[in-house]
C-alpha cells in the first residue's frame, strides 16, 4: 500500500481563510457566531444565531460562464480548492488534467433556494424560476462536480453527500484512492452554504441554541450549561498525494494520512450510538496499525447536543481513556456540517506542526454525564504531538476518523 501525504491546504471559515487569521481569532477565543436580524422573519424558527462568511464575493474572480452552474456552496469550494492547489504548487500544472488527479469532495445539499424553482412547479403549476443549471445547484453532488468541471478534472470522481461526515470522508476516500494505486494526487473535503433551512431542521429537534442576546456565550461543547448548536458555513481542501510523488516533484509536504476508520449505528438516524461510533475510532487505529496510546490529541466532533456530547465522550473514553487530550472547533465557527470534517483536519494539521492546541471556546463547566477527558479548556495548550486523530459524526448514524501523522 502507497502513503499518502498532504501537500496544500485550503480553506475559507468566518473566521477567516488562512491560518494566521485564523488562529489570531482562536488564541482570543474570540468566536464568529452572531444573531441573524435577517432571520427574524421566520416564525416557529427559535435560534436566530449563526456563523456567516461576510463579503463573500467571487463573481469578479471567476468567468461568468463559469459560475452558471454554481450556487453558493460550490463557490466556497471551488475557492478553496483553488488556495489549496495554488499552496500545492498544482494550480495551472498539467497534472491537474492527467487523469491520475481525482476529486472527493461532500456537502449536506446543494444550494438551497435552487429548489424553490421547483417548488413553484409543483405547487402552482409554473416553471417561470427554472433553467438549466437550477437542478446542478441543487443535487447532492453538486461540489464535486462543478470542481471537476472548473479545473478540468477527468480522473476518479468520488461524491460524498454525508452531512457532518461529508469533508472527512471525502478524505478518507481519497486517502484509500491514492493507497490503492487508483489515483496518484486526490482534491478532497467539503463544503456548506449556510442556509435558514439548516437552522430550522435542528430546530424541529430542539438541538439549536436559542442564547439570542449572548451569542459570544454559546455554542458550549461538552459544558454543563450548554443548550444546542449553531448553525455555520464554510469550505476546506486538502490536497492528497502519494508521498514518492510528491518527493520526486519537490512539493512541500505538511503530514501524513495513515488510518481511516468509518462505521455505521445501524439503529437510528438522529441518536448517536457511543458502542459504533467507538468502532470507527478502532477501525481508523486498526487501518493505521497503531496502539491507541500513540494517539497525541483528537479533535472532536463537539456539537455542543446533549446527546451528542455524552455519546462522543462515552466513545473516546473508552478507545484513550481520561488522559487523552480534546476540544471542539466548533466553539468558534459553528456547525458547518459539510464542511467540518475538512475544516478541522486542516485546522489540526496546522496546530500539530505548530505544537499549539486552543481551547474550546466557552467551556468552562464540564456536563459530570460526559465521559472523563481531559478537556483543553480556560487557555490554549502547548503539545508536542506526533499523531491525532480527527473525528466526525453525521445525521444516520455515519461515524468518520481520521489519524493524521506529523511530518
Amino acid at each position: 500500500m502507497r502513503r499518502v501525504v498532504v501537500t496544500g491546504m485550503g480553506g475559507i471559515t468566518a473566521l477567516g481563510d488562512n491560518w494566521k487569521t485564523i488562529r489570531a481569532a482562536l488564541e482570543e477565543q474570540k468566536t464568529a457566531i452572531r444573531y441573524m436580524e435577517e432571520w427574524d422573519r421566520f416564525k416557529g424558527v427559535n435560534t436566530r444565531l449563526a456563523a456567516p462568511i461576510l463579503d463573500f464575493n467571487i463573481e469578479d474572480r471567476y468567468p461568468r460562464k463559469k459560475l452558471r452552474s454554481m450556487g453558493r456552496v460550490s463557490c466556497l469550494a471551488v475557492y478553496a480548492t483553488e488556495r489549496a492547489l495554488l499552496d500545492a504548487g498544482l494550480l495551472g500544472s498539467p497534472l491537474v488534467q492527467s487523469g491520475r488527479m481525482g476529486v472527493a469532495y461532500g456537502s449536506s445539499f446543494g444550494s438551497p433556494d435552487s429548489v424553490l424553482g421547483f417548488y413553484e412547479l409543483k405547487m402552482n403549476g409554473i416553471s417561470r424560476n427554472l433553467s438549466a443549471t437550477n437542478y446542478i445547484r441543487m443535487m447532492g453532488q453538486t461540489t464535486v462536480v462543478n470542481l471537476s468541471v472548473f479545473f478540468g478534472i477527468t480522473g476518479r470522481i468520488v461524491p460524498t453527500s454525508c452531512a457532518c461526515a461529508s469533508g472527512s470522508m471525502g478524505i478518507g476516500s481519497a486517502f484509500e484512492a491514492i493507497r490503492f494505486n487508483k489515483a496518484d494526487i486526490m482534491i478532497a473535503g467539503g463544503a456548506e452554504e449556510l442556509d435558514i433551512t439548516d437552522a430550522a431542521t435542528f430546530d424541529t429537534l430542539f438541538a439549536t441554541s436559542t442564547m439570542n442576546n449572548t451569542p459570544d456565550k454559546t455554542p458550549r461543547p461538552f459544558d454543563r450549561d450548554r443548550d444546542g448548536l449553531v448553525v455555520g458555513e464554510g469550505a476546506g481542501t486538502l490536497i492528497l498525494e502519494e508521498y514518492e510523488h510528491a518527493k520526486a516533484r519537490g512539493a512541500n509536504i505538511y503530514a501524513e494520512i495513515v488510518g481511516y476508520g468509518c462505521s455505521a449505528d445501524g439503529s437510528h438516524v438522529t441518536q448517536p450510538q457511543a458502542d459504533t461510533m467507538s468502532r470507527a475510532l478502532m477501525l481508523g487505529l486498526q487501518d493505521a496499525d497503531l496502539a491507541p496510546d500513540v494517539i497525541g490529541f483528537v479533535s472532536a466532533h463537539g456539537t455542543a447536543t446533549e446527546g451528542g456530547d455524552i455519546a462522543e465522550t462515552a466513545a473516546t473514553n473508552a478507545v484513550f481513556g481520561s488522559h487523552i487530550p480534546v476540544h471542539s472547533l466548533k466553539s468558534y465557527f459553528g456547525h458547518t456540517l459539510g464542511a467540518c470534517g475538512s475544516l478541522e483536519a486542516w485546522l489540526s494539521i496546522e496546530m500539530m506542526r505548530e505544537g499549539w492546541f486552543c481551547t474550546t471556546a466557552n467551556l468552562d463547566n464540564v456536563d459530570k454525564r460526559c465521559a472523563p477527558l481531559d478537556y483543553i479548556m480556560g487557555e490554549s495548550r502547548l503539545l508536542e504531538v506526533d499523531y491525532l486523530m480527527s473525528n466526525n459524526f453525521a445525521f444516520g448514524g455515519v461515524n468518520t476518523s481520521l489519524i493524521i501523522k506529523k511530518l
